[in-house]
């Protein structure tokens, strides 16, 4: 092959392999398709006439191979771009309803909450009649109490002097008992 090139004196070209194409591919495939393409140069013969027949059929075998890897390669793009887009637009419904749910249930967190407030001021003013209520509940018991109260007081008043005077007398009987028995 270097003989091949010694004698041709255009200068040599470079080729992108197919790896600096199509990063893609593995390097065995790579290697295996460099080999292929050297054999292919190589057993043309030293003719420059068969040579470049050769290079011209493996340059279009190659730019055919590419065409076709580039295809596939738009196919899967496309393929994976409509995926993409079918898990976008099912994300976005998805959203879309968790958002129409939020709002409901913002709605009714509101309605609730109004409904919550509005029984307490209920209770509160229920509580404040019952708190009255409890508290005259409470002064009239109260009251009775100390009526109850002001009613012993009275009779134990009652009682000290009828105690007392049940001791005067008692004394009185002594001191008569005593004159007597003297």
């Amino acid at each position: 092959m270097s003989s091949l090139l010694s004698h041709n004196k255009d200068p040599p070209r470079i080729r992108k392999s197919l790896s600096d194409i199509c990063p893609d591919s593995s390097n065995a495939t790579a290697k295996s398709l460099r080999h292929e393409r050297l054999s292919r140069l190589g057993s043309s013969g030293p003719s420059d006439v068969s040579n470049n027949s050769s290079t011209n059929h493996a340059e279009s075998y190659f730019l055919r191979r590419e065409n076709r890897l580039s295809a596939r390669k738009k196919a899967e793009e496309e393929t994976l771009n409509n995926d993409y887009k079918k898990m976008y637009e099912k994300a976005l419904a998805t959203n879309q309803r968790l958002k129409s749910r939020l709002e409901t249930s913002k709605q009714e967190l509101t309605m609730i909450q109004d409904h919550l407030h509005r029984a307490q001021e209920g209770t509160l003013s229920d509580c404040g009649s019952n708190e009255l209520e409890a508290e005259k509940k409470e002064s009239w018991s109260l009251k009775n109490t100390i009526s109850d109260m002001e009613e012993q007081l009275k009779v134990k008043a009652e009682l000290k002097m009828e105690n007392q005077r049940l001791k005067d007398e008692n004394g009185a009987l002594i001191r008569v008992i005593t004159k007597l028995s003297k």
